[in-house]
């Protein structure tokens, strides 16, 4: 009985894990791709095209249309964790985590640049000046 319990409380586990995901179905990618006419949203460019979170994953942003646009992949890579492209100097993101961090007075946080044991980019919150977070 206990490991009949335990397979179905892992069960309901793992489905609970995959239920938020940075996945973007094909249906997904095709309505947000003709929605922005095949063009980056800050740019214009029409090459090296991906799609990206206006509020990003790690800030709690999911994978619905409304929530994804299209990016040159230079602007994506600017905008990062943030709203605001830094190469053209543009927000293209809403509720962005920074808006979250305001709270704090006397020193800004940010994300560890550790690893985990996975290999994954550590997602903890540091204030340290070496960017890393207690377990790092």
């Amino acid at each position: 009985m206990r490991k009949i319990l335990l397979f179905l409380a892992l069960l309901f586990i793992s489905i609970s894990c995959f239920s938020q995901s940075r996945y973007i179905s094909q249906t997904t990618k095709k309505i947000v791709y003709s929605r922005d006419g095949g063009t980056c949203r800050c740019c214009g460019s029409s090459s090296s095209l991906e799609y990206d979170h206006i509020r990003p994953y790690s800030c709690g942003g999911n994978s619905d249309v409304s929530n994804i646009q299209l990016l040159c992949q230079q602007c994506n890579r600017s905008k990062s964790n943030s709203c605001t492209c830094k190469v053209h100097n543009k927000r293209v993101g809403t509720n962005c985590c920074e808006k979250n961090t305001t709270k704090k007075s006397s020193s800004t946080s940010s994300q560890c640049t550790g690893t985990t044991k996975k290999g994954n980019r550590c997602k903890n919150k540091t204030t340290n000046s070496n960017g890393r977070c207690h377990l790092h």
